[in-house]
């Protein structure tokens, strides 16, 4: 596991950086419920009534004076994008950094196999992921608890996992597209988690463009669907597996009889 522990002393700025910010912009969240909880009528009214963009955020089908219905919302939003664009990123740099930084010529002279590089750096990709996102989950659960308000943990949890999965897929696709990267990968990671979310956006506010919803990893986090349901929807998850399986696969096929610069 030599690699693996090079490659998350490599990346323990970032994780470090991201996992903060995150967890920080959700605890702030959490801590101002108590605060806005008196006047969340007033504005789920407001947003009630602006159509589109409410059926856009899901907040349409939510209760803003519940703390579920707050932290689908507001915090899920931030945890959303906040650990798409991390995963993506992470999954995106893991094997065209070699490339990028010319150390390909270094790592690849060891008597390690090109399967095991491959094997190595993905494990730090989810260890990363996985370990960030149980971070955010207990501080979280942490604010919850400081505020007094009792803890739904059912709801919690399945969008914590939702996230969690989503994570995993956009890691996946873009380990995948890393293998076919010779040098630039932190655009293609940032835009790729981007238009997925737009996607789901759009999903949202078109009937006839649901379908997208089995395209889009944020498809299956919707916080309105997982508090309505009480469950994930197993067949958009799924599909998202598969993409991320796929893209994972596609990493090991290229990067294994890549030419290597």
């Amino acid at each position: 596991m030599t690699i693996t522990r090079h490659e998350l002393r490599q990346g323990k700025l970032s994780f470090t950086i991201w996992t903060v910010s995150i967890a920080f912009l959700l605890m702030v969240c959490v801590f101002l419920f108590p605060e806005m909880k008196g006047e969340m009528k007033a504005i789920g009214a407001l947003f009630s009534s602006m159509g589109s963009f409410t059926a856009a955020f899901g907040m349409d089908r939510l209760n803003f004076g519940t703390l579920t219905g707050f932290y689908a919302i507001e915090c899920g939003n931030v945890l959303g994008l906040g650990g798409a664009l991390f995963a993506s990123l992470i999954g995106a740099s893991a094997l065209s950094c070699e490339e990028r930084d010319r150390t390909a010529e270094f790592l690849l002279t060891h008597p390690v196999s090109r399967v095991r590089i491959t094997t190595e750096k993905l494990a730090a990709v989810l260890m990363q992921i996985t370990a960030m996102n149980l971070i955010i989950l207990s501080l979280s659960l942490l604010s919850m608890a400081l505020i007094s308000e009792q803890i739904p943990w059912k709801e919690i949890l399945l969008m914590h996992l939702a996230y969690f999965l989503m994570q995993i897929e956009l890691a996946g696709i873009c380990f995948g597209i890393s293998a076919f990267l010779r040098r630039g990968s932190a655009g293609i990671g940032l835009g790729l988690a981007t238009i997925m979310y737009f996607l789901n956006l759009i999903a949202n506010m078109a009937d006839r463009a649901e379908f997208l919803k089995y395209i889009t990893p944020f498809g299956y986090c919707e916080g309105a669907d997982i508090v309505s349901d009480g469950a994930l929807n197993a067949v958009r998850v799924a599909v998202g597996m598969v993409f991320a399986g796929c893209g994972i696969l596609a990493a090991y096929l290229k990067y294994c009889k890549k030419d290597i610069h």
